[in-house]
Formats: structure tokens, sequence, C-alpha cells
């Protein structure tokens, strides 16, 4: 693992089904939530990838649904960036419940694109470094 960063959040009432449950795609959204923190945090915000020149869309992603989320529940997810392989970029993400319950488990893997061109390319030093530091 090269990096792990926490955040917390209340499930909106506009993020649930009918049967009151946090909808299945919402967890995608707080996933990229929870991605750019964890960048953030590292001292990388979005915006300055892309006036670098770099964007990391989404290429694959994989979802275990354990236990619902339900409306106002407080969760936290823990994104943890695992593996830097070539282009790709990979992240493993739990979400627990107000209880400690782990509810979903995620793989999502971004690719590192330059914007200009639209082709994958390796993630530039300035960022590995920033990974590497995490792990020291």
């Amino acid at each position: 693992m090269l990096a792990e960063h926490n955040i917390t959040f209340r499930v909106c009432y506009s993020d649930t089904d009918q049967m009151g449950f946090m909808h299945h795609s919402n967890y995608l959204k707080y996933y990229e939530t929870a991605r750019w923190e964890l960048f953030r945090n590292i001292g990388i915000p979005y915006g300055e990838l892309e006036e670098k020149g770099l964007l990391l869309p989404v290429i694959d992603t994989n979802m275990k649904f354990i236990k619902p989320a339900l409306y106002d529940q407080k969760l936290k997810i823990t994104t943890r960036l695992e593996a830097i392989r070539g282009a790709r970029i990979l992240f493993n993400y739990i979400t627990e419940n107000e209880y400690g319950e782990i509810i979903n488990e995620a793989g999502i893997s971004v690719a590192c694109v330059r914007k200009s061109t639209g082709k994958a390319c390796l993630p530039p030093k300035w960022i590995t470094e920033k990974f590497e530091k995490m792990t020291k």
C-alpha cells in the first residue's frame, strides 16, 4: 500500500432509494470524493493535475455490497492507494457504518492520461515521489 486516507459523511435523503437504502450508484460518487481527498491529503489537488495536463479517468470498478447504508447513517470510507502498474493506479475502498461494520468493499483503477492527446502515460515522477514519501 502506498497511501491511505479516511473520510466520513452522512447518507443524504436524496441518495436513498424507495427501500431507504443508499442507492448502489452513489458508492461510486463517494469513492470519487474519497479518492480526491486522498490525493489532496498528500499534496496533489485534482486541479493541479489538470493544470499540468493530466487526467485520471476510471477504467475499472468492482464492488461487493455486504450491508445496506441507510438514510442519515454516518459512514467512513478508507481509501488505499495500493499500487501503480504502468499507467494504472489501483485503489481499494472499505466503507464502514457508524457501528464499525464493513458494508461495502471496492476496487477502482484509474489510468494516467495526457489531456492533450487522450493517450495513457506513466504517472510523472513528481506524483510517484509524493506516494513514496507516504510509505517512509
